[in-house]
């Protein structure tokens, strides 16, 4: 019979290895998720005493029996539901790895039924509260101009802010007015862009050649005001800035401008299939929700124009 490895440590030294082959997949975020989720896991499995030493657990033991009892600890603790939906997909990833290392036979999370979620509409802005949004920035500073860019290019590709985050000079096609964007599981897709975005990053462009060594093809597109990549953070700050200056009056996110991308793409008689190829989905399924967003569209429509509604 095999010898049984304390769960603590075979945890410790093949959560390191799972990072490392998630890192070739995943992007930081959800590395950083899943990293934590089972830290958290790990902690519940094997609680630390006061001197920081933690009790035996054997890797047999990982079964389908104790991550429900750590799931039902979860429900206990009044979690929401996406945060325990998200621990779940942490613990079915790594499990998966553990069988392809040989720590385990099978697959525990395998026999644990999927958290089902309730279907949000997302929030989104109108196609004139985009253009406000949009319009807000001063167009008399470099970054006022880099920021105009931001929000043209967030709408016009509906790319996620990572995806924006790492853009570099030579991912932009300015002749066929297309981007080359690097999104989740390192998948690459090509996302085209109008006229005003062009416009918008060519006055940005023509703005940093100030900083010739800026505009190298490998050099990030969007830079803070030292010099270095733009942040995630930074441009939901930014985004939210403007917000509050085009006088909107409700919050909305870099992701927000997302969904509205997607929504008003629907509304205008584009296929499912087409925007999900655009936002990069894995599956229809997540393309789905804004299907709720153009019924509600559709009955407004249908209100106003036929004469027996």
């Amino acid at each position: 019979m095999a010898a049984r490895t304390p769960f603590d440590t075979f945890m410790k030294d093949l959560i390191h290895q799972f990072a490392d082959r998630l890192r070739l997949k995943a992007s930081p975020h959800t590395l950083r998720n899943y990293l934590s989720d089972l830290e958290q896991l790990l902690d519940y499995l094997c609680p630390p005493d006061d001197r920081g030493a933690r009790s035996s657990f054997s890797a047999e033991q990982l079964d389908h029996r104790v991550i429900r009892e750590y799931l039902g600890h979860l429900y206990d603790q009044k979690k929401e539901k996406s945060s325990i939906a998200r621990k779940m997909s942490a613990i079915r990833s790594f499990c998966k790895f553990l069988c392809s290392e040989g720590v385990l036979k099978q697959n525990p999370a395998k026999l644990v039924k999927t958290l089902k979620l309730p279907q949000k509409i997302p929030n989104h802005l109108s196609v004139e509260d985009c253009v406000k949004l949009i319009e807000s920035p001063d167009l008399s500073s470099l970054l006022g101009v880099r920021d105009r860019a931001i929000l043209e290019l967030l709408y016009a590709c509906g790319i996620r802010v990572s995806e924006l985050s790492g853009l570099n000079w030579e991912d932009v096609d300015f002749g066929e007015r297309m981007i080359l964007v690097r999104g989740k599981g390192r998948k690459e897709r090509i996302v085209p862009f109008g006229k005003h975005c062009l416009q918008a990053l060519q006055t940005y462009q023509e703005a940093r050649r100030a900083l010739p060594s800026s505009l190298s093809s490998s050099a990030p597109v969007f830079l803070n005001h030292l010099g270095t990549r733009l942040t995630t953070r930074s441009v939901g700050r930014l985004v939210e800035k403007y917000v509050l200056r085009s006088g909107l009056g409700r919050k909305i996110s870099p992701h927000g401008i997302r969904h509205s991308f997607a929504t008003h793409m629907l509304n205008s008689g584009a296929d499912l299939r087409s925007i999900q190829e655009l936002l990069g989905h894995k599956s229809l399924s997540a393309t789905q929700r804004y299907t709720h967003l153009t019924i509600g569209h559709l009955m407004e429509q249908y209100d106003k124009a036929h004469p027996k509604a």
